[in-house]
C-alpha cells in the first residue's frame, strides 16, 4: 500500500526544523551586524574595513556553534502553537553556554570587532530567537480573536471555573486551537489575589458567588468546570451556582488528569449527578480486598449486570487464582468476557452461560470448579415489572438464592455473599419482599452449614440498569418530558465502583450470618436531580423541557430504609459498613414454607402476594393497595 503525502501547505518535521534552523541563522547575522551598524552611530560609510572583515570572518562559525549549541537544548524540538515559558528558559541556558564560547573565542582568536557590537549583536540574537519561537503563537492567537470578531454570530461564550493549572491548560487550547470555536469570555476563581488579572488574556472576573452575574455581563452559554482537585462538597455548591444560570456545564473529569498531564478540551463531559451529591468518593481498604480475593476461586453470577461486572473488573483486578462469571443473558457476558480479556490478558476467566434457577446446572458448576467465594448478583430487580409477574421474582430471586446456597453448602464454598437491596426493608412490593426472602435464606443457610453466607444491603446505584439516571439522559436527549413518579421522592445514592468496592470488602468482614448495609450518605430528592440535570445540559425546565409527574408506580415507596427496627446496628472498621444483627426465625417452619411457595410459584398461583405476605411479616400490602 502507498501512502501519499497529502497536498497542503503544512511542511513536513523536518522541513519546519530546517525553516527554523535558517531564520535562527539569519537572526544571529543580522543582529550582529545590526550591532556594527549601531557602533558606527547607524551609518554604513563609518563601519571600518577591518571590524567588518572581522565580522564576515566569524559570524559564519558563529552561526554553526549557535545552531549546534540550540540542537543541545533541544530548542527545535518544541511544537510552535505550545511554546511558553520551558522553551525561555532553555534559550536563556542556550545563550549562557554561547556566551562563554564568545568570551573564549574572542579572548584567544582575536576577532577585530568591537565589544560593544558584539554585546548589543548577542542580546538583540537573544531577542530573536525568543522572537522566532513565540511569533506562531502570537499569529495563532491574533488569527483566532479577528475569526472571533469577524464570525462571531453563532459562536458560544465561555466561563471557565477555576485559574489554576487545569484552568491555564484550557485557556491555552481556547487560544491557540484552530479547531475550537468557542470564545473564552471570563474565568472565575475564588482567590482574590488573582481577581482583575488576566489568565491567557481572558479576564479574571469574580469568585463562585459573582458566576450568575458575570454570566449575564458576559452573555455567557457555556460554563466548563475545571478544578479537578477540589472536594466534592464545593464541586457540589459551585455547580448548584451554575444551575441556576441555564448555561450549559461541563467539567473535567477528575484529579488524575492532571496527574497523566491529560488535560484538554476534548476531555470535558458534561456534568453527572454524582457530581451534585455534595461528598467526597467513598474510599474503602483496597490492602483488604485484595488480600480476601487474591489466590481465590471466585464465582460471581449475574456478572454481566451492571453491579456484576464492577465485580468481576474489581475481583479482576485483585489477582484471583479464577474468575468464573455466571450469566443467563449471553449478550452481557460476551461484553465483559471481551472487557476482561483486554484489560487482563492474565486472567485465568471462565465464562458460562445459565440460570441460577437450573438445579442441575448450578450443581454441575459448583462442583466442577469448586470457587472458594460466591458473589450473587443475579436477580430480577425492576420494581414495576415484578408486580406484574410476581411468579417470576419468586422463581428467579428466592429459589434461584437457595439453589445456589445449597450448592455452596454441599460442596464447602467458603463464603457466599448475596448481593441485597434497601428496599428488602418493610418491603411494599414483591421485588422487595423476594429480597427480604433471600436473606432469610443465607442467614437459614448460615446456621446448619460450614459455608459463611452473608447478605449485603445498599440503595440506588447511579447509573445501574434500569435505574432512572440513564432513563433522564435519555428524555433530556429526545428533548422531554422527563418523567418523575412524585415531587417528593427521594433515594439513597452511590456510584457503582463505590457499592461494589464496599460489598467486597463487606464479605472480607464477614464471618457468616451477618446483613450488611452500606451508607449510602443523604438521600437525594429526584425531583430536584432531574431538574438540576436538566439546567446543567443548558435547558429551563418546564420551560425548555417539561417535567412530569406520573405518580408512583405499584409497589414503590416516597423513600427507602436500609434497617430493620429490630436489626439494631454495629459499626465495622470501615464506617461506612454497618452490621445488622441476624433476626431469630424459625428454621424448620421457614423451610415447610419455602416448599409451599415453590410448589405455588410452579402452579403459576394468583395469590402469590398473599403468600409472601405470610412468610415476610414486615411485606406492607397496604402501602401497595394505597398505591
Amino acid at each position: 500500500m502507498v501512502f501519499k503525502k497529502p497536498n497542503n501547505w503544512n511542511f513536513s518535521v523536518a522541513a519546519k526544523v530546517a525553516v527554523i534552523m535558517m531564520l535562527d541563522v539569519l537572526a544571529t547575522a543580522a543582529s550582529f551586524f545590526f550591532g556594527l551598524w549601531f557602533r558606527a552611530d547607524f551609518s554604513f560609510a563609518d563601519i571600518r574595513a577591518d571590524h567588518m572583515a572581522g565580522y564576515l570572518s566569524a559570524i559564519g562559525p558563529w552561526c554553526a556553534i549557535t545552531v549546534i549549541v540550540f540542537l543541545l537544548f533541544r530548542l527545535y524540538n518544541s511544537i510552535w502553537a505550545f511554546v511558553s515559558t520551558p522553551e525561555v528558559f532553555r534559550i536563556t541556558g542556550a545563550y549562557v553556554v554561547l556566551g562563554i564560547i564568545g568570551v573564549i573565542l574572542f579572548h584567544f582568536d582575536g576577532i577585530l570587532m568591537p565589544r560593544g557590537s558584539m554585546v548589543v549583536g548577542f542580546l538583540l540574537s537573544f531577542v530573536c530567537s525568543v522572537g522566532i519561537r513565540f511569533s506562531y503563537r502570537l499569529w495563532l492567537t491574533a488569527r483566532h480573536r479577528f475569526s472571533h470578531s469577524v464570525h462571531g454570530e453563532g459562536l458560544k461564550n465561555v466561563m471557565l471555573i477555576g485559574a489554576g493549572d487545569a484552568g491555564r491548560t484550557l485557556a491555552q487550547e481556547f487560544t491557540n486551537s484552530r479547531f475550537i470555536r468557542d470564545h473564552l469570555a471570563c474565568v472565575i476563581d475564588d482567590n482574590p489575589v488573582k481577581l482583575g488579572k488576566r489568565l491567557v488574556g481572558a479576564p479574571i472576573v469574580g469568585n463562585r458567588y459573582d458566576i450568575p452575574e458575570m454570566v449575564k455581563r458576559y452573555k455567557i452559554n457555556k460554563i466548563i468546570f475545571a478544578i479537578p482537585s477540589c472536594s466534592a462538597q464545593t464541586r457540589k455548591e459551585i455547580l448548584d451556582i451554575c444551575t441556576t444560570t441555564g448555561c450549559e456545564v461541563q467539567m473535567l473529569p477528575g484529579i488524575f488528569q492532571m496527574v497523566n498531564g491529560d488535560v484538554s478540551v476534548s476531555k470535558l463531559r458534561n456534568v453527572d449527578p454524582q457530581d451534585l451529591l455534595g461528598r467526597d468518593p467513598i474510599k474503602v481498604n483496597v490492602d483488604e480486598i485484595v488480600e480476601f480475593v487474591s489466590g481465590k476461586v471466585v464465582l460471581v453470577t449475574g456478572g454481566g449486570g451492571s453491579i456484576g461486572s464492577e465485580l468481576c473488573r474489581q475481583i479482576a483486578r485483585a489477582n484471583p487464582r479464577q474468575l468464573i462469571i455466571f450469566e443467563i443473558y449471553e449478550n452481557n457476558a460476551y461484553d465483559i468476557q471481551m472487557e476482561l480479556q483486554r484489560t487482563y490478558p492474565e486472567l485465568n476467566l471462565v465464562v458460562l452461560i445459565g440460570s441460577v434457577r437450573n438445579t442441575g446446572r448450578v450443581d454441575f458448576v459448583v462442583d466442577k470448579y469448586r470457587p472458594d467465594l460466591i458473589f450473587h448478583a443475579a436477580a430480577h430487580k425492576h420494581v414495576p415489572l415484578m408486580e406484574d409477574s410476581p411468579n417470576e421474582a419468586i422463581k428467579n430471586n428466592v429459589f434461584g438464592t437457595y439453589k445456589l446456597a445449597k450448592a455452596a453448602a454441599k460442596y464447602g464454598v467458603k463464603r457466599f455473599v448475596l448481593i441485597s437491596t434497601d428496599k428488602a426493608v418493610n418491603p411494599t412490593n414483591i421485588m422487595g419482599a423476594s429480597k427480604r426472602l433471600c436473606e432469610m435464606v443465607v442467614q437459614m443457610m448460615n446456621r446448619e452449614s460450614g459455608t459463611e453466607f452473608v447478605a449485603v444491603r445498599f440503595g440506588n446505584v447511579l447509573g445501574s440498569n434500569g435505574s432512572v439516571i440513564p432513563l433522564f439522559k435519555k428524555q433530556i436527549e429526545a428533548g422531554g418530558p422527563v418523567t418523575v413518579t412524585h415531587p417528593d421522592i427521594i433515594r439513597y445514592f452511590m456510584t457503582i465502583p463505590e457499592a461494589v468496592s464496599l460489598v467486597l470488602q463487606a464479605g472480607h468482614y464477614a464471618r457468616g450470618g451477618e446483613i450488611f448495609i452500606l451508607d449510602m450518605g443523604e438521600p437525594v430528592k429526584i425531583d430536584t436531580m432531574a431538574r438540576n440535570m436538566i439546567r446543567l445540559s443548558g435547558f429551563e425546565p418546564d420551560v425548555d423541557i417539561k417535567v412530569e409527574y406520573t405518580g408512583l408506580r405499584p409497589g414503590e415507596k416516597l423513600y427507602e430504609e436500609l434497617l430493620m427496627k429490630e436489626e439494631g446496628m454495629q459499626e465495622t472498621a470501615n464506617k461506612l459498613i454497618h452490621i445488622g444483627k441476624p433476626i431469630e426465625m424459625d428454621d424448620e417452619k421457614f423451610k415447610e414454607q419455602l416448599a409451599r411457595l415453590e410448589e405455588a410459584s410452579k402452579a403459576e398461583v394468583d395469590n402469590m402476594k398473599d403468600i409472601v405476605a405470610e412468610m415476610v411479616p414486615t411485606y406492607n400490602r397496604k402501602a401497595e393497595e394505597k398505591v
